[in-house]
C-alpha cells in the first residue's frame, strides 16, 4: 500500500488526470428568471445539489437553444459539481438523466476526469466532500460572509490527496454503502411523510371519507380510501366520519375553527449569551439553524445547547418529545418534531394539541397551514408570526376521536421517519470519521484476497 500524494487541483491538471474546472456564465450573459421555461435543460443551482446528486425536481429550466447561445457550463453525467459561491462546498456527481447536458449557474463548478485510469469520479467527490477539504475551501472562500466566494483560479490551488487508483476503489467501496444508505433512508422518509399528508389531506382536507359515503358509498375499506384491508379496523375509522355535508360545506358536526383552539403556543426563550454558565449543557437549544433537511423531520441535536441553571433562569421553556417547533420571525415557518426534550429560541413557538396528545395531527395541521402563515406574517425589517396569527388562522375541527385516530393511524409512519434519521447520524457519523482517515492514509484499506 502506498501513501497518498499530496497535490493540488492544478497538479491534477497538469498530470492530464482532470480537465480545467468549469463553472457558469457570468454577467450580462448569465440567463435571467424570465428565460426559464416549464421544461427544457435544467439550470442547475448550488441548492439544487442535494445528497451527492442534482435534484432536477428543484431545477429551473431554460430552452436548448438558449443554453446553446452561452459560452460555458456545460456539465454531463458523470461530471462532479461543487458550488463554490455563497453555498459553499456542496457536491454531487451528474447521475443519469434524459437531458443531452445540464447548465451551470456562477454558482456551480464542474469537474470532469479525463483519466480515469487513475482518477475515479466517486473519489474525487469523497475528496471534495472530506473535513478537511471542505474547511479549507470554506476557509479561502470566506464562508459566513454575505460574499463567500471562491474562483476557479483560486480552486485550481485547493488542496488533494491522491491514492493510487487501486486505494481509491477502496474507499469508495468502503464509503459508498454508507452513503447509499444514507441515501435509501432519505429516500424512504420522504415516501412515508408523503403517505401520511396524503391521508391527512383525505381525512381533514378534501374530507373524503364523507365525500364518498355522501356518493353512496357503504363499503368500509372502500369509504376510507383503501387505507386499510381490514374491514374491522376499515368499519372503526369509517364510523367516525359523517355521510353528509353541512351548509358551512364541512362534514355534519364539524367546525371551522382558529388554530389556536387546536393547539396550545408556547413561545421560546434565549438565556443570557453573556452568561457562559448557561451555555453548552445537556439541554438541547433549537434555532431555525437545526431545521431538519429535506424530509427528515424530526430534530435529535441542536447547534447550541444550554445548562438546567439557563433552564431555570431564562425564559426558555423544555417542551417533551414529539412537540413540532416552527420558526416565526424572520425565516418564517420552518417546521421540526423534536425527537427528545428540548428548549427553543425566541424566534420560534412550540406547538402541542391543546387537548390529548395528538403529535401528528398537529405537525401535519401546521405544514398545511404553512404558507397561509407566511402570507399573513409581518414586521418592517424581519417577517413576523405572532399568536395572534394563529387566531385569525382557520382549521376544520372534527372531534377529539376523529383526530385521536388519525394519530394512531399514522403513528407507525413517524415511527419509522424517526428510526431512520436516528440511523442516519450514526451512519454519518462512522462515515465522518472514517473518511478524513482514509484521505490522510491515517487508516489504510488492506488489498483484497483474490479467491484461489
Amino acid at each position: 500500500m502506498s501513501d497518498p500524494v499530496a497535490t493540488t487541483v492544478q497538479g491534477l491538471i497538469d498530470a492530464g488526470i482532470i480537465y480545467r474546472p468549469i463553472d457558469g456564465n457570468h454577467g450580462s450573459i448569465h440567463p435571467k428568471s424570465t428565460d426559464y421555461v416549464p421544461t427544457g435543460i435544467p439550470f442547475v443551482m448550488a441548492t439544487d445539489l442535494v445528497d451527492g446528486r442534482v435534484d432536477f425536481g428543484t431545477c429551473n429550466h431554460i430552452t436548448e437553444k438558449r443554453a446553446n447561445s452561452l459560452r460555458k457550463g456545460f456539465a454531463q453525467i458523470g461530471d462532479v459539481l461543487l458550488s463554490h459561491k455563497a453555498t459553499i462546498g456542496r457536491t454531487a456527481i451528474i447521475q443519469e438523466n434524459p437531458f443531452p447536458f445540464v447548465m451551470l449557474t456562477p454558482q456551480v463548478t464542474y469537474y470532469r476526469v479525463k483519466d480515469r485510469s487513475k482518477l475515479s469520479p466517486e473519489y474525487l467527490k469523497y475528496v471534495f466532500d472530506s473535513h478537511e477539504f471542505q474547511t479549507t475551501m470554506k476557509s479561502w472562500a470566506g464562508d459566513g460572509s454575505t460574499r463567500a466566494y471562491i474562483g476557479i483560479t483560486a480552486q485550481h490551488k485547493l488542496p488533494i490527496y491522491l491514492h493510487d487508483k487501486a486505494q481509491q476503489d477502496s474507499i469508495v467501496e468502503i464509503i459508498d454503502p454508507l452513503v447509499k444508505k444514507i441515501e435509501f433512508n432519505k429516500r424512504m422518509n420522504e415516501t412515508l411523510e408523503g403517505m401520511a399528508q396524503a391521508i391527512f389531506r383525505d381525512w381533514f382536507v378534501d374530507f373524503g371519507p364523507t365525500r364518498r359515503k355522501a356518493a353512496g358509498e357503504v363499503d368500509p375499506v372502500a369509504i376510507m380510501g383503501g387505507l386499510t384491508t381490514d374491514p374491522a379496523c376499515a368499519a372503526h375509522l369509517a364510523a367516525l366520519f359523517p355521510a353528509a355535508f353541512g351548509n358551512d360545506g364541512l362534514p355534519v358536526g364539524w367546525a371551522s375553527v382558529p388554530v389556536s383552539k387546536l393547539v396550545a403556543i408556547v413561545g421560546g426563550g434565549t438565556p443570557k449569551t453573556s452568561n457562559s454558565s448557561y451555555w453548552n449543557g445537556p439541554i438541547p437549544w433549537f434555532s431555525v439553524t437545526d431545521t431538519p433537511a429535506g424530509k427528515d423531520l424530526f430534530v435529535f441535536d441542536t447547534e447550541k445547547s444550554i445548562t438546567q441553571a439557563a433552564l431555570e433562569g431564562s425564559s426558555a421553556r423544555l417542551v417533551p418529545a414529539g412537540t413540532t417547533i416552527i420558526s416565526a420571525r424572520g425565516t418564517v415557518g420552518n417546521l421540526a418534531l423534536a425527537a427528545q426534550e428540548m428548549t427553543f429560541n425566541q424566534s420560534c413557538y412550540a406547538l402541542r394539541s391543546s387537548e390529548g396528545d395528538r403529535p401528528f395531527f398537529t405537525f401535519l395541521a401546521a405544514a398545511n397551514l404553512v404558507e397561509v402563515l407566511k402570507g399573513m406574517a409581518h414586521g418592517s425589517v424581519f417577517s413576523t408570526i405572532t399568536r395572534q396569527t394563529f387566531d385569525g388562522v382557520h382549521f376544520a375541527d372534527a372531534g377529539g376521536s376523529t383526530m385521536d385516530a388519525f394519530d394512531a393511524t399514522v403513528s407507525p409512519l413517524f415511527d419509522r421517519i424517526r428510526a431512520a434519521v436516528d440511523e442516519n447520524r450514526t451512519l454519518a457519523e462512522t462515515r465522518d470519521y472514517l473518511l478524513p482517515r482514509l484521505m490522510s492514509g491515517a487508516v489504510r484499506v488492506a488489498p483484497k484476497v483474490e479467491a484461489a
